[in-house]
């Protein structure tokens, strides 16, 4: 038996049948071929396989892909327009926010959820949208500063010098 879900992922419209039980990270991954959203833990502690649903940060290892149905859905491969990089991603580059990966797209797309509802967040702010998210790699230091950087970008439109700014 499966359930047909309609639903814009990355301003596309997708049109896929699906198991009830299936789950959206699955459904991303697997039908769609979008594997910039990993899984890490399946249990929702990890935050690797963040997506924003509706404009809110999600974690897809808990979400039903038919809880999707209508739903605007962006992943790590929507974050990038006309092939330049998002300032989160440019400023997680330009400020070290990234060792091996791993955790770097669930941790884009939950900042993203934080600038989208704060211009200028705070240190503790970010801290705590980011929470959810495990870094086994950074200390989360350098996290914080690319968010941090990527707010002020957002903000003023200028991006860091070659010196960078801290």
């Amino acid at each position: 038996m499966t359930e047909h879900v309609s639903l814009t992922v990355n301003g596309i419209g997708r049109e896929v049948d699906v198991e009830p039980r299936r789950l959206l990270v699955q459904l991303l991954r697997e039908e769609l071929d979008l594997t910039g959203t990993h899984v890490g833990c399946d249990t929702s502690q990890c935050g690797a396989c963040t997506v924003t649903m509706d404009g809110r940060a999600v974690k897809s290892c808990t979400v039903l892909a038919v809880q999707a149905d209508g739903a605007n859905v962006t992943t790590i491969e929507g974050v990038a327009k006309a092939g330049a990089m998002h300032p989160l991603q440019s400023a997680f580059w330009e400020k070290h926010g990234l060792q091996c990966g791993f955790c770097t797209p669930g941790m884009i797309m939950a900042a993203m959820d934080l600038l989208d509802r704060v211009s200028d967040p705070s240190d503790e702010e970010i801290r705590h949208a980011i929470e959810g998210n495990i870094c086994r790699c950074t200390g989360y230091h350098n996290i914080v500063l690319a968010i941090r950087e990527a707010a002020r970008t957002l903000r003023t439109g200028e991006t860091a010098s070659a010196g960078g700014v801290s």
